[in-house]
């Protein structure tokens, strides 16, 4: 019996395929980066709840506090969202009342984006509720370590944005439009 059993194990590991290259999550940066950022998603997420900001709401909100009056595209490119995600959530933005679109008026093509009295009411408060999700996030972190962080997290950026353009740089030459990959954690 026995011998069975030291064969039954044998079979299933033959059986199993090869596994040549290991790269555990944990050794990944990108899936650090990932966790983290969906652990500071789901806390603002609870912050926002009250409310009744969504963190989809969240993001434009942050871009037309910055500057408003954006075009949809301006507002797309800010936030690093495709045109039919912007759409969507302007649409609740304006059912949920903080949100305007006005045509443009030198383009008729174009609608800008203004926010409403209550959004522009909800600055000061959201963006407390904001800082509160940073500061839980970087407990125990001095502020050396945190200006650490936010560097190398700009660094980060900058690779794989130079990357990103040297991919569209070498398919243009090569005659081959580039799509954007999927945006999981390397």
């Amino acid at each position: 019996m026995t011998e069975r059993r030291r064969t039954g194990k044998r079979e299933r590991a033959e059986s199993q395929p090869a596994r040549g290259f290991v790269y555990p999550p944990k050794e990944s940066v990108g899936h650090q980066v990932r966790w983290a950022h969906r652990a500071l998603q789901r806390e603002l997420e609870d912050k926002l709840r009250p409310y009744g900001i969504t963190t989809g709401m969240w993001y434009f909100l942050r871009a037309l506090w910055e500057e408003d009056g954006l075009t949809q595209r301006e507002l797309s490119d800010r936030v690093g969202t495709t045109e039919p995600t912007t759409v969507s959530a302007l649409h609740a933005m304006e059912k949920r009342g903080l949100a305007l679109r006005v045509p443009n008026a030198t383009d008729r093509r174009k609608s800008n984006i203004f926010l409403t009295r209550p959004a522009k009411d909800l600055h000061d408060l959201l963006l407390r509720e904001a800082r509160d999700v940073n500061r839980t996030a970087t407990a125990g972190l001095d502020h050396a370590e945190i200006r650490s962080l936010k560097a190398t997290l700009e660094k980060i950026r900058k690779n794989l944005a130079a990357a990103s353009a040297a991919r569209q740089v070498a398919a243009k030459r090569n005659g081959k439009t580039s799509e954007r990959g999927s945006r999981g954690a390397a």
